[in-house]
């Protein structure tokens, strides 16, 4: 990893543990342990990919070096319900796993129920914190909207603005669960990717633009339908390349590599990219996607190189 996108992990993820912390209940507020659990799962760790992408899109939009405010708030709600969406899927019920960023997952420390209200707790406390941004009400109302379709089932996904987003993140773990054990397909792959995970991380970056065009004063006309359009391509892309490489390193890397128990898809006989298309096409597949990723961005010029480094990183990773 060179040093420039160091430093942009770096800083983004002191931005965002600040505003979790300034957000989120003390361990000592009431009742005690839905907010410890909460604060257990928030806090053990993670790279922050998606608050920091929602970040540097609110940068690039607005047009100015500096973070415009509230955008690092706006980045810690997508990270909560990044969280939640974990603690969910590593419950019993659904992956029934025992690490997370490579400490005891919510319901192992917790217990099942608090895990599961701590999740919901997490979720409501996204939407709210979204719900207070200081931004214009119309730019509040449409990432709330791009938000809960990206996070929900498909709702919402017709009608006079095609997201691109269906099912969104519950109708792909809901489709993953159901494929579970079925051989696997190019299509029901695809499905699952860009709805599980490259919905999530593509509203981080829309969300990000479209904060950032709200907050963006004094500027000339922007062709915000345009701009937005891009940086969904530009999510797409990236976000299924970010999964590609994370079914790659399952199969390659071990557990303590991972901070999560290795070797799980292909035990459950999940839909995975290398189980359709092995390894070495899968890797080719991820570095095409991001230099499609990055012809998204051209319009934005030189601005769009801290984006464009973050999405290449994505597919360098190695846990």
């Amino acid at each position: 990893m060179d040093s420039p996108v160091r430093s942009l992990l770096t800083s983004g993820v002191t931005l965002t543990d600040a505003a979790l912390e300034r957000l989120l209940p003390s361990p000592e507020t009431l009742p005690h342990s839905i907010h410890r659990a909460m604060r257990h799962s928030v806090f053990a760790g993670g790279k922050r990919l998606r608050p920091i992408l929602c970040m540097e899109a609110a940068r690039m939009v607005a047009g100015d070096s500096e973070l415009p405010v509230g955008a690092a708030d706006l980045g810690a709600a997508l990270e909560m319900l990044h969280t939640y969406s974990l603690i969910h899927d590593d419950l019993p019920a659904l992956d029934n796993d025992d690490l997370r960023r490579g400490h005891p997952t919510c319901h192992v420390a917790f217990g099942e129920a608090i895990a599961i209200l701590a999740g919901d707790a997490l979720q409501t406390l996204a939407f709210q914190t979204i719900a207070q941004l200081p931004a214009p009400a119309g730019t509040v109302v449409s990432i709330l909207r791009e938000v809960s379709i990206a996070v929900g089932t498909g709702i919402g996904c017709s009608g006079d603005i095609d997201t691109g987003l269906a099912p969104g993140m519950i109708g792909g773990q809901v489709v993953d669960i159901e494929s579970e054990g079925i051989p696997p397909t190019a299509d029901l792959v695809e499905t699952i990717h860009r709805a599980k995970t490259g919905a999530l991380i593509t509203t981080a970056i829309v969300s990000g633009g479209l904060y950032g065009l709200g907050t963006r004063s004094g500027a000339p006309h922007l062709d915000s339908e345009m701009w937005v359009s891009r940086l969904r391509t530009f999510g797409q892309k990236a976000g299924l390349a970010f999964q590609i490489v994370d079914d790659i390193l399952d199969m390659t890397q071990s557990s303590e590599e991972l901070g999560k128990t290795a070797g799980k898809d292909t035990a459950s006989v999940k839909a995975t990219w290398p189980a359709v298309y092995g390894i070495e096409h899968s890797r080719a597949d991820a570095n095409q996607l991001i230099a499609d990723a990055f012809a998204a961005l051209e319009p934005f010029g030189p601005a769009a190189g801290p984006l464009k480094s973050l999405a290449q990183y994505l597919v360098d990773r190695t846990h």
